[in-house]
């Protein structure tokens, strides 16, 4: 069914107390509902030069443009990066859901790759990152298994662009005309086989599951394992169809293999779940920062 009514908010919030255990999904709208838009003025704002030169109008776009040189490449990405990583959301949606979430026996997995969840406070050790993170390097081959950190890289391509690096911003100083390329002595290159460094993100088959990776997952695994019975929700926040092999399909399963699950779907227009389990969900078209605000103050 989908929530309308006060009542619905109060069912969903019993729902979440009554459950021995929560298994979140968290996809992109979540973070867009966060305030991390890769589009419109926020785009326009720092991305402006590389639209006026090569047309494409998102964030998202751009990540796949075949930029003509490294140097343009990591340009654009230092600062996709940067944003989207290393600064926070505008909007207070994942501490919300923290609070929310705060005593129960929960596990988050996510196809995001922006860190909100750390940065939120949330436990590292109840997260699995399945699609890699914005904050790390990998070798581009990859010629070995081991991913960077690539904070300081980053710092330094804004830098060499131009930019002041603000609070939980990018600034411009007087004066300075910002350049769409770094020196190439700012390419990151791998420390084994100088090949360029990519970013580690699962796009195809060369992406590295690292140790910690690793790890995460098997703590996923032992999760999901413990709770095949009793009463697990499946809260499935801002999952669409570009994936749904990862969080979504797996989730409806779960719910209708185990008769004492719930399964929640929020997410602004495309909130939905298949007949079999419709008796035991919650369908909800709306903005996940509005309800999990609501669910707070219930």
């Amino acid at each position: 069914m989908t929530i309308s009514r006060v009542e619905d908010i109060q069912q969903l919030s019993s729902w979440i107390q009554g459950a021995d255990s929560i298994l979140v999904g968290a996809g992109s709208g979540l973070s867009t509902s966060a305030g991390f838009q890769y589009s419109g003025e926020r785009f326009r704002k720092y991305f402006g030069d590389f639209e006026k030169r090569y047309h494409f109008h998102d964030m998202y776009t751009g990540g796949f443009y075949p930029f003509p040189s490294l140097e343009e490449q990591w340009a654009y990405w230092s600062r996709f990066i940067y944003l989207n990583r290393y600064c926070n959301p505008p909007k207070n949606v994942y501490e919300t859901l923290r609070k929310i979430l705060a005593g129960k026996d929960y596990f988050i997995l996510t196809t995001n790759v922006d860190h909100c969840f750390q940065k939120a406070g949330f436990d590292k050790k109840r997260l699995f990152y399945t699609q890699g993170d914005y904050g790390l390097f990998q070798c581009s081959i990859p010629c070995h298994d081991k991913t960077y950190d690539n904070s300081k890289a980053i710092e330094n391509m804004l830098i060499a662009q131009g930019y002041q690096l603000g609070d939980n911003d990018l600034l411009i100083p007087e004066g300075t005309e910002i350049q769409n390329r770094i020196p190439s002595e700012a390419i990151p290159y791998c420390p084994i086989c100088h090949k360029p460094m990519a970013m580690n993100l699962r796009a195809d088959g060369t992406f590295i599951e690292d140790a910690g990776w690793k790890e995460a997952c098997q703590r996923y695994l032992d999760f999901r394992s413990r709770h095949e019975k009793g009463r697990i929700l499946f809260l499935e926040l801002g999952v669409g169809a570009n994936t749904p092999g990862i969080i979504k399909y797996p989730f409806w399963q779960m719910t209708f293999q185990n008769p004492q699950a719930h399964y929640v779907s929020i997410n602004k227009g495309e909130a939905y779940a298949p007949n079999e389990i419709a008796d035991r969900s919650l369908c909800v078209d709306a903005d996940i920062g509005e309800i999990l605000e609501q669910l707070r103050l219930v």
